[in-house]
């Protein structure tokens, strides 16, 4: 059998060469050759599935799901409910997150109660078997029914994972593995693709659920090549301020469930604890009312959240007053502000404002844009919106109100957390009864909202 040829091609433009060389002769980029391997042609023309038989063309209608395709449950209500509703046989899940976030710890929890129910294999490459059994009794999991397997070549952990025939495995990490058939050290562009591959091939194959530990950049995205969140089924990141014990697991790639969904657990001193209510973790409500302050209902996936949007606007001595956002778009903030110097009179052109939505919560959904400004208006004018207040609400450039997804169950969720009123477009309002003990106040434009808004502060 010939051996894999080995070549060099260009992170840019795709180019092959045979050689490696500084500059790419094709787009002319510098050091953006990255080893790969080229398999040799196979002498029959045979195609093979993945499941070992040779392909064929079949209708959908003849295509069955498997009888043991029901979701695994992980033990963790967050994990599954993020994943769709538990881990599926077969698929392939990238999780990914900044050093010393939890994902081991996160890992290390759910495979130890899967263990209970199917074989589960846990491959290290960062840490050896006694670190893990270390921090596994720290989680007071030590007799957890787990096997365990320190190694980092991909040859020899698929030859353990055919012999050991696990429903369930994890690689903690994938930058830490590399394959013979490549020269290049572990964590490369060439080493992460191929030792991927070779991995997401024999899940898909024998059936088993696989987990993959991604490393971040310091940007905040997956490291190595952007292919590798396209060779798998879904795509987590783990994320948590370093200051505080809440972490959140975001979904945003899903083929088996919603993207963008959202659970939240708790660092403790034994593990990662679920917290099954997040609205009232990230809201904690002022003992009396302050400036600058606004309740948004957002959504996460199908889940609604209440959170704290605040702002302060001060007196800018700059040239060019500051705007700065955190947990928000900042462009978008800019572009806020100038629709309230358009339809509302408000210019803060010499002004600095500051947005942050508490909590450490990202918000990326344009819902956020009517609390934003009512909390600028807010600080603004020294002049505190109502405590039982919640708001939600899209603002166009004309000055609109646009509907958003999701209204009923934004309402119900306010509701249920004890506010009173709620300033909401009027296309999302409720056209009979309404939550129960909610008083909703439907706009259609921003000086209508305003108005709403500041009539009982």
């Amino acid at each position: 059998m010939a051996r894999p040829r080995v070549a060099y091609a260009c992170t840019e433009c795709g180019a092959r060469q045979g050689r490696w060389v500084g500059r790419c002769p094709d787009c002319g980029a510098w050091n953006s050759l990255e080893e790969v391997v080229e398999a040799p042609a196979p002498r029959a023309r045979r195609t093979v599935g993945y499941a070992g038989e040779a392909a064929q063309v079949r209708s959908l209608a003849e295509v069955r799901p498997e009888g043991d395709t029901a979701r695994l449950a992980t033990g963790l209500g967050e994990l599954d409910r993020v994943l769709g509703g538990g881990l599926v046989p077969g698929s392939v899940v990238l999780l990914g997150g900044d050093p010393g976030v939890g994902k081991s710890t996160l890992l290390l929890q759910a495979l130890a109660h899967l263990g209970r129910e199917a074989p589960v294999l846990y491959v290290t490459g960062e840490e050896s078997l006694r670190q893990v059994a270390l921090r596994a009794q720290r989680l007071g999991l030590g007799e957890a029914p787990l096997r365990l397997l320190a190694e980092t070549q991909v040859e020899a952990v698929l030859e353990h994972a055919t012999r050991e025939a696990p429903r369930v495995m994890a690689i903690d990490s994938i930058q830490t593995l590399h394959t013979e058939a490549l020269a290049s050290a572990p964590g490369s562009v060439g080493q992460v693709r191929e030792s991927a591959a070779r991995l997401v091939r024999h899940a898909k194959a024998t059936g088993t659920a696989l987990f993959l530990v991604g490393h971040v950049t310091k940007e905040g995205s997956l490291a190595g090549p952007r292919v590798l969140e396209h060779m798998v089924d879904t795509v987590l990141y783990f994320e948590g301020d370093t200051g505080s014990r809440f972490r959140v697991v975001r979904a945003v790639k899903n083929r088996f469930g919603a993207v963008n969904e959202l659970g939240v657990f708790a660092m403790t001193d034994a593990g990662l604890r679920e917290v099954s209510n997040p609205s009232a973790l990230f809201l904690q409500r002022h003992e009396r009312q302050v400036p600058g302050s606004v309740v948004l209902v957002t959504r996460e996936g199908t889940r609604p959240l209440l959170v704290e949007v605040q702002a302060l606007v001060a007196p800018s001595h700059l040239g060019n007053p500051r705007r700065v956002a955190v947990g928000l778009e900042v462009q978008r903030l800019g572009m806020l502000l100038a629709v309230l110097q358009r339809h509302a009179g408000v210019s803060l052109h010499d002004q600095d404002v500051f947005l942050n939505v508490v909590g450490g919560v990202r918000v990326e959904e344009t819902a956020a844009d009517l609390a934003v400004l009512l909390a600028v208006l807010s600080s603004l004018r020294d002049r505190p919106l109502p405590r039982e207040l919640a708001v939600f609400g899209e603002v166009g450039l004309a000055g609109e109100i646009r509907p958003v997804p999701g209204g009923p169950e934004r309402l119900r969720e306010a509701a249920k957390h004890g506010f009173r009123q709620a300033v909401v477009p009027r296309a999302n309002a409720p056209r009979s009864g309404g939550a129960a003990g909610l008083a909703v106040r439907p706009v259609r434009r921003l000086e209508e909202a305003l108005a709403a808004a500041f009539e009982e502060a």
